[in-house]
């Protein structure tokens, strides 16, 4: 059975506002009366209230994000590379969180499968040429320690053996480097927790691990 990071708790209110706006957004999506459309966005606007009194975002950040989906409301899926090298892993600088680190990665695109996400984000951030060999880990943002978000996402690790190298686009991310397990720099833990850092290291000295998940 596979070993998974300690899970924790989330608190309610972010439980009950992403469910609130998860029925607001699909509601929307499949209402014809005007009145009941006008009661979802309504749900939507309370729970955008919610989001900014609880959580570090700027006035109108949280509308802008919600306004962004439409659908029937799901998960967001955020894919993560893990490159290793001389049992170090890479990170890049996160320009948009004070300066902190990540494993590179974004949102996965549409029609976009994962392996070629994951190679892609590598690519575009680190500058390194990269396949991705397995996927190390699927996890529920919700259960592993991550500040609250306006929005339910998956987190997808894989691990990616280094091809070659490139220069990064210069937009979100800098300074593409390699860090020993204890050398661990300040994570931006929207993105990436100390904790599943870790876990990435343990499947780095097993590689016969399956998969984590949940």
């Amino acid at each position: 059975m596979p070993k998974k990071v300690v899970q924790h708790s989330k608190p309610s209110w972010l439980t009950w506002a992403q469910r609130i706006q998860a029925l607001a957004q699909s509601g929307l999506y499949y209402t014809s009366d005007v009145y009941d459309a006008e009661r979802f966005r309504e749900l939507s606007r309370i729970v955008c209230e919610i989001m900014e009194a609880n959580t570090l975002s700027q006035p109108g950040e949280v509308r802008m994000v919600f306004a962004s989906q439409s659908g029937y409301a799901t998960p967001k899926l955020d894919i993560r590379g893990v490159v290793f090298k001389e049992d170090k892993i890479l990170l890049v600088r996160e320009l948009q969180d004070q300066g902190k680190w990540t494993l590179p990665g974004g949102w996965v695109d549409i029609n976009e499968p994962p392996s070629q996400a994951v190679e892609r984000e590598v690519r575009e951030e680190a500058g390194k040429i990269v396949k991705a060999v397995k996927l190390l880990a699927l996890y529920d943002s919700n259960q592993h320690g991550h500040p609250p978000l306006p929005f339910h996402s998956y987190k997808l690790f894989f691990l990616c053996e280094m091809l070659g190298e490139t220069t990064p686009a210069p937009y979100e991310t800098a300074e593409p480097s390699f860090f020993a397990q204890q050398e661990i720099p300040e994570l931006s833990t929207t993105r990436v927790t100390h904790e599943e850092i870790q876990r990435l290291f343990e499947h780095l000295r097993d590689p016969s691990l399956p998969a984590d998940f949940d």
